[in-house]
């Protein structure tokens, strides 16, 4: 298990992670939150790349605060962007990798690195530089790379920014696949990468765990009081300062915007489905 205790993290005026506190246990949990809500920073704490300034934060019973390498050889870690060395093959620079994290047995590293790589359908690629992969590729050798030593926890972050559809939903069918057996922490502000694979869930914003639940049970908390309405541009200000204001799109050339009521809050709103999405403006904009 990973327990996160009051945890807080400073940089100078700016209070990154204000007393964020978390027990998970293996499975997939996913983290929402806009840009800048302290998640790149919780991550990067997770990953022993920085101390907190205050808390404890504990893994299979080890604090890793005090002792960062109780952890290291059981994490597994996928940041937003990665290097690499721009004329080495995958094959060369996953060989490189697991000899980094201790897997020095040849033939055991071997034969993990082909597993990897067909795992995350690089096999035809393996020899071709890492340099030249295109955004999804990357991504998929990233996985790779954050798998080997078959870590028991494995932290990603923001994976599916800039990946086309299909390779975004390829991306998050391998995570649920080693979803099963390892604790799995998935940061993101793409709504729909955690409702699709995640029974578990976190909204952060302003360094702080806003809510924790299951998607469905924080969806539960609005249901029923979701309504849209198609308005002009110039009236949209109007509706924010007017209702609880959830969210506005652009939709067939006007702007249909979404507010949260208990009834009917007006001539042409029209009640409708939730969705994770509003469900995560609500809680972050305090409105439940």
């Amino acid at each position: 298990m990973l327990s996160i205790q009051n945890i807080h993290k400073r940089f100078g005026d700016v209070h990154a992670l204000n007393n964020v506190s978390l027990d998970l246990e293996p499975g997939l949990f996913g983290l929402l939150g806009p840009n800048g809500a302290g998640k790149s920073t919780l991550m990067r704490t997770l990953a022993t790349l920085q101390k907190p300034d205050e808390g404890t934060i504990t893994f299979q019973g080890k604090n890793i605060v005090s002792d960062p390498n109780a952890i290291r050889s059981e994490l597994g870690y996928l940041p937003q962007d990665f290097g690499v060395y721009p004329r080495m093959s995958a094959l060369a620079l996953l060989d490189h990798i697991a000899i980094l994290k201790g897997v020095t047995n040849k033939s055991e590293r071997d034969d993990q690195i082909m597993s990897l790589l067909e795992k995350v359908n690089l096999i035809s690629h393996r020899t071709a530089s890492v340099a030249t992969y295109s955004g999804g590729m990357r991504q998929r050798f990233g996985v790779a790379q954050a798998l080997l030593g078959n870590p028991r926890l494995l932290i990603v972050d923001e994976p599916t920014a800039g990946l086309d559809p299909f390779e975004r939903q390829r991306f998050l069918d391998l995570l649920s696949e080693f979803g099963r057996e390892k604790i799995i922490l998935l940061s993101t502000h793409i709504v729909e990468d955690v409702r699709d694979i995640c029974p578990d869930m976190a909204i952060m914003g302003n360094g702080q765990i806003v809510v924790r639940g299951a998607p469905e049970t924080l969806i539960d908390h609005i249901r029923g009081k979701v309504w849209r309405k198609s308005i002009d541009r110039d009236d949209l200000p109007t509706v924010k300062e007017q209702y609880k204001f959830l969210s506005s799109r652009h939709l067939k050339g006007g702007i249909q915007a979404s507010v949260l009521a208990e009834t009917s809050p007006g001539p042409g709103f029209e009640q409708k489905e939730e969705s994770l999405e509003d469900a995560y403006f609500a809680h972050l904009n305090g409105l439940v």
